[in-house]
């Protein structure tokens, strides 16, 4: 079933709309930051040896005394919060200064599921 011509101005505001100002949510820039895998491993790592700490300081809690497991389960907690932040703070990219790629394959390489979706929308409105 056709439009009516109404409804075919109103689709096309409604896309127009939406190219301008959606568009540039979908493409924010998300900076030179990333994860680092090694600050993931050693984050939990120390995550899990915070976990131990605990674990230990409550098994222990009789014969070390109240202010030994205290003690023991804030430097455990202090392990634990220090590996969540080293796991998940992000760390800056370093790109070579001498490395120059082909603009199309940085791009492809770097940008996200979005960016690549995006892009092809924006080559799609620009054949018609």
């Amino acid at each position: 079933m056709p439009l009516s011509e109404q409804e075919q101005r109103m689709l096309d505001e409604m896309e127009r709309h939406l190219l301008q100002h959606d568009a540039d949510v979908v493409t924010a820039p998300s900076g030179d930051r990333s994860l680092s895998y090694r600050n993931l491993v050693y984050g939990a790592l120390l995550l899990l040896v915070g976990i131990g700490g605990l674990v230990a300081a409550v098994a222990a809690g009789g014969r070390l005394g109240a202010v030994g497991s205290i003690i023991i389960g804030v430097v455990a907690f202090l392990a634990m919060l220090g590996g969540a932040i080293l796991a998940f703070t992000p760390v800056r990219r370093i790109v070579p200064s001498g490395v120059s790629a082909s603009p199309r394959g940085a791009k492809a390489a770097d940008s996200s599921f979005m960016d690549r979706m995006n892009d092809r929308w924006d080559r799609r409105q620009d054949d018609r």
